[in-house]
């Protein structure tokens, strides 16, 4: 039998500390938060490899990243204690679970309605209580419950909306790994009066979110 406690701090200590997470907050959370009980029966013996993990039916082409990247990411965002914090593309809702360690408040929005009813099914069990998942369209993040310290999108893009942008508070942070293959690169975007601006993060890869890929172009 799988001892879960024992998988997760060896991934704390040989994935995340070894990659240069180091907020203890972060390693805390994701030592905390049973990533197992975000993935199917079958995957669960092996949800703490360093590896992007299927979730759902195997068409449902949904990953958890791999937990290094996903530590990084969350390092990147600079959450703070009372930030306010939106989640595009959680999946089964594990990154939403961490974050809700992190932040005053977590919204998440998932279009797969099962992955949203599943989530919401562990966050009661889990006794979460400071975040949700509700059902959406990824690209148009959720307006509605913004604006937000902090966004996070929970898979690789190409590109990405403006009006996701638009829903950050001034000052206001969203990290998203760009880009596919050995090009990709997680990058951190900042909101200010003069417009929204980018830097480099670290190299990285995640499988490509849903309505995130860049329209085919046709050359003549």
């Amino acid at each position: 039998m799988t001892d879960y406690a024992k998988s997760r701090t060896r991934m704390v200590d040989n994935q995340l500390r070894t990659n240069d997470v180091t907020d203890l907050r972060i390693l805390d959370a994701m030592e905390t938060v049973p990533r197992e009980k975000f993935v199917s029966a079958s995957k669960r013996p092996v949800a703490y490899i360093d590896e992007d993990l299927p979730i759902g039916p195997t068409d449902s082409g949904r990953y958890l990243m791999k937990p290094h990247i996903f530590g990084k990411l969350l390092q990147l965002a600079r959450v703070g204690s009372n930030d306010i914090a939106l989640v595009i593309g959680t999946g089964s809702g594990y990154s939403a679970a961490v974050l809700s360690h992190l932040a005053a408040s977590v919204v998440a929005v998932e279009e797969n309605a099962d992955f949203v009813a599943s989530a919401t099914e562990v966050f009661v069990e889990l006794g979460i209580e400071n975040a949700v998942v509700v059902e959406g369209k990824l690209t148009e993040g959720l307006a509605s419950e913004g604006p937000y310290d902090v966004i996070l999108i929970d898979g690789a893009v190409e590109t990405l909306p403006e009006a996701i942008f638009e829903q950050l508070k001034m000052g206001g942070r969203l990290v998203a790994i760009e880009g596919t293959g050995g090009a990709a690169q997680a990058r951190l975007h900042q909101r200010s009066e003069g417009g929204t601006s980018a830097r480099f993060g670290f190299n990285a890869s995640a499988n490509l979110l849903p309505g995130f890929a860049k329209e085919k172009e046709f050359h003549f």
